[in-house]
């Protein structure tokens, strides 16, 4: 497995308080240092192109986010740039196409530590921490080289918004998100499902505040895996955002780095049936959590876990808040696809 990473991640700075801070990438450089310890291979990122990322953000977005190269900026009420932060984005964006690439050209899984964020980043438009759309540019960019399907599975606790309407006419690319609902940043309900030929594209799976483990891996088992099956992508792409983590101080679930991991051995598994894997980091702000989750993460991706997957005695323990969200989803996917 590949790590891509930098130190230079930390350089993107935000206000004093503010959750997306540099010390997430200190955790991210802790666990490469340690993954090379191991002889893990860990590569250093490259900028994306703007070729890359006007697949998938318009000229004046680009332009908007060049502008605040060498100077500190508040672009919305939660995202801000340093002078460092326009070639940091650019890193992070462009970790994230050479994650899917490195995945797709040797079916060897490759996990990109990044920051800042991208999924809530829209094609016009920077927002909730986010400058540019990191696995969208990733996803386009499999596509642009001819990957025919692309599957993202987006785990943050947050809707990802940009990632969706990105695709959102598109059948080529499935979106598939679980998250806090109602919650930041207002996008995500069930019948958000795509439009035109893309309809049945978008899965949203809004989950309740207080969901757990169990909540979260009957969803999985029951609606993410089967449709993942079934669309056959060629490349999956996780969004890996661990907020839904109980320690996290921005949401209100109550999952643990157990229940994270045995997601990430449920999509791994799926994954290897059609197709690649890599994934790209979004949320995650408590961060002895976040580590946690990072190395749970690796682990999985590192060993033969299936069995860790499907343990009967997990599948035992109730999950009302899992229900709720499956009828959601079957209502809303109703002669999309079978077996919900």
């Amino acid at each position: 497995m590949l790590l891509i990473s930098s130190p230079r991640f930390e350089e993107h700075v935000t206000p004093p308080g503010h959750p997306e801070r540099p010390e997430r990438a200190h955790v991210f450089d802790a666990i490469a240092a340690s993954w090379r310890a191991q002889d893990g291979t860990v590569m250093e990122p490259r900028p994306a192109t703007r070729e890359e990322l006007a697949r998938v953000h318009d000229a004046a977005h680009l332009d908007r986010i060049e502008s605040v190269a060498g100077k500190p900026s508040m672009l919305d009420p939660d995202t801000f740039t340093s002078p460092e932060s326009y070639e940091i984005a650019l890193l992070a964006a462009g970790a994230a196409v050479q994650a899917a690439r490195h995945a797709v050209q040797t079916r060897e899984t490759a996990f990109a530590l990044v920051r800042p964020p991208g999924h809530h980043a829209e094609r016009d438009k920077p927002m909730g921490f986010c400058l540019y759309n990191n696995v969208a540019v990733a996803a386009a960019a499999a596509r642009a080289s001819g990957v025919e399907r692309v599957a993202i599975v987006d785990i943050d606790v947050h809707h990802g918004n940009g990632t969706q309407w990105m695709f959102y006419d598109d059948p080529r690319v499935l979106y598939i998100s679980s998250h806090q609902f109602p919650f930041y940043p207002g996008t995500g309900a069930a019948d958000e499902i795509g439009t035109g030929a893309g309809a049945g594209f978008t899965v949203n799976i809004p989950m309740d505040a207080g969901a757990t483990d169990a909540d979260y891996d009957l969803v999985y088992r029951t609606v993410t895996v089967p449709i993942l099956e079934q669309f056959t992508p060629q490349l999956t792409l996780i969004s890996a955002g661990y907020d839904a983590h109980e320690a996290d101080p921005l949401a209100s679930m109550r999952m643990s780095a157990t229940g994270y991991a045995r997601i990430i051995a449920r999509l791994k598994a799926a994954a290897s049936k059609s197709g690649a894997l890599a994934l790209v980091t979004e949320g995650g702000y408590d961060l002895p959590a976040l580590r946690d989750c990072v190395q749970g993460t690796l682990s999985i991706l590192d060993a033969d876990m299936i069995g860790f997957a499907n343990e009967d005695s997990f599948r035992a323990q109730a999950a009302p808040r899992g229900e709720r969200a499956l009828a959601a989803v079957r209502a809303a996917h109703t002669g999309f696809w079978s077996g919900l």
